[in-house]
């Protein structure tokens, strides 16, 4: 499986695009805000002749959704999420407002379908295991490739430290169980794709996060 990675928006998030020889692929956290950025986004799947299977996000923060309404409505697909989340869609303009977002016109999108523990996502060759992690956000979930030896984990876990827990929702008891719970227990070489900054792996966590000792 090959991923692609793009930083978007003022808060520098990670969307990313998996692919494999078949070319179905799957969106991940579409957080393309400016139109030079949505662009970037559709040229990338569009030249590579890419398939849109699944639009798929970790969580529903706005910076996670920004560009959510743009693939819906370019590749004829729905958002799927975690319907512990769907009530950050409707405080979305709340949201951009306490983060200075006051002019951004973003049109949240709607849950086209539930993800919940153990759903099993597949494109291509490819098979994605969803496991609910909340914490960060009541909805957040992962995307786990177990053949790829990788895992899509949104605000979860970031190199270092893990998500922040004051906002709607958060709890960062909750949060640490479950890092510890399902994903500290993956193998130590897995890869990890965080919602914001570099790659990292579980066992780099397990040894070295503050958090998690």
């Amino acid at each position: 499986m090959i991923v692609r990675t793009f930083e978007f928006n003022p808060i520098s998030e990670n969307t990313y695009i998996a692919y494999d020889e078949t070319n179905e692929c799957v969106v991940i956290d579409p957080g393309c805000f400016y139109p030079d950025e949505k662009a970037e986004l559709f040229n990338f799947i569009t030249d590579k002749e890419l398939i849109v299977k699944h639009l798929i996000n970790t969580h529903l923060h706005f910076d996670h959704v920004f560009g959510s309404s743009f693939v819906e409505e370019q590749f004829q697909i729905k958002t799927e999420a975690n319907k512990n989340d769907e009530f950050l869609l409707e405080q979305m303009p709340k949201q951009l407002q306490m983060f200075g977002f006051k002019d951004a016109n973003t049109k949240a999108p709607q849950i086209g379908k539930y993800l919940k523990e153990n759903d099993v996502i597949t494109f291509g060759k490819q098979r994605i295991i969803v496991l609910e992690v909340p914490g960060h956000s009541p909805g957040s979930v992962v995307f786990y490739n177990q053949d790829a030896g990788c895992i899509f984990v949104g605000d979860v876990l970031f190199r270092g430290s893990v998500g922040r827990t004051d906002l709607a929702g958060g709890s960062h008891i909750q949060l640490i169980t479950g890092i510890k719970q399902k994903l500290l227990t993956l193998p130590y070489e897995t890869i990890v794709y965080p919602g914001h900054g570099q790659t990292t792996t579980i066992g780099y966590e397990a040894k070295n996060n503050p958090y998690l000792q």
